[in-house]
């Protein structure tokens, strides 16, 4: 008699758990469905192209809607962050007073070893702290799309440091640029072209030789380039702790790092 109670009662909320799974999903694909509204910037120019205006016709509906699911908006200011032996660049959005990791990339090419920038032609990827102002954005570039990091830089220059053109591309080849996919570079000059056309002066990009944890900056205390490292590691660690990039000063050839200045 209790099997006899029991067995439909279970049919009814194994019918009830399928229904409730097919509406979540109609649910997921209708919101999947509805028109994604992109807004457009002109509050600062940004240069283009044809080739920059169809990628991002490409990619903008789907971070505006990838952004809404993670809380943040296109347009919000960006950070970058580029780890050399992780091969990783991270991508960075503003919410409120700080910034939210959006996306991972991964490097596809990258020459050189761990170790900053010192000669031009020395196939060297730089490290350190850069920024990217419109003026360098390239939609035209002859790998797809790119950003110039502004290498050297004026710790770089303090130190003698040559080389020109280091950039962010696409086409998956690199020699001392770091060099991601088409479908990856497009997302992030997306991104970042959105950033600057709706007011970000210009996007900060940290280059790191890996993550500077407490395990790793060990491993690597016998290096020839620790000191170099222990310098980037305080620039490292303020975003670690206040979760927004430091504005960055060099002042006796060394990088010091105070907190953005409200203007900014």
């Amino acid at each position: 008699m209790k099997m006899g109670v029991l067995f439909p009662l279970l049919l009814c909320c194994i019918g009830c758990t399928r229904d409730e799974s097919s509406s979540i999903e109609a649910n997921r694909t209708n919101d999947r469905l509805q028109p994604v509204v992109v807004p457009v910037f002109n509050s600062q120019d940004v240069p283009s192209s044809q080739r920059s205006r169809a990628a991002l016709d490409r990619v903008a509906s789907s971070l505006v809607r990838d952004l809404q699911s993670a809380g943040l908006a296109y347009g919000n200011p960006v950070f970058v962050r580029i780890f050399k032996e992780e091969r990783e660049l991270e991508l960075w959005v503003g919410k409120g007073s700080t910034y939210k990791l959006f996306r991972t990339y991964p490097v596809a090419a990258m020459s050189g070893k761990l170790g900053p920038k010192l000669r031009e032609g020395d196939r060297q990827a730089p490290e350190g702290f850069y920024f990217v102002s419109p003026s360098r954005m390239n939609p035209n570039s002859r790998f797809h799309l790119s950003f110039n990091l502004g290498y050297p830089n004026t710790y770089d220059r303090a130190w003698g440091r040559t080389g020109s053109a280091l950039m962010v591309h696409g086409n998956e080849v690199s020699i001392g640029c770091f060099a991601m996919t088409d479908a990856k570079v497009e997302e992030i000059y997306a991104l970042s072209d959105a950033a600057l056309r709706n007011g970000q002066k210009f996007f900060r990009v940290h280059v790191f030789p890996f993550r500077m944890t407490e395990g790793r900056m060990h491993e690597a205390r016998s290096d020839q380039w620790y000191s170099f490292w222990k310098n980037l590691e305080e620039g490292y660690d303020f975003f670690e702790k206040t979760g927004n990039p430091p504005n960055v000063l060099v002042k006796e050839r060394k990088y010091a790092f105070e907190k953005i200045p409200p203007d900014e």
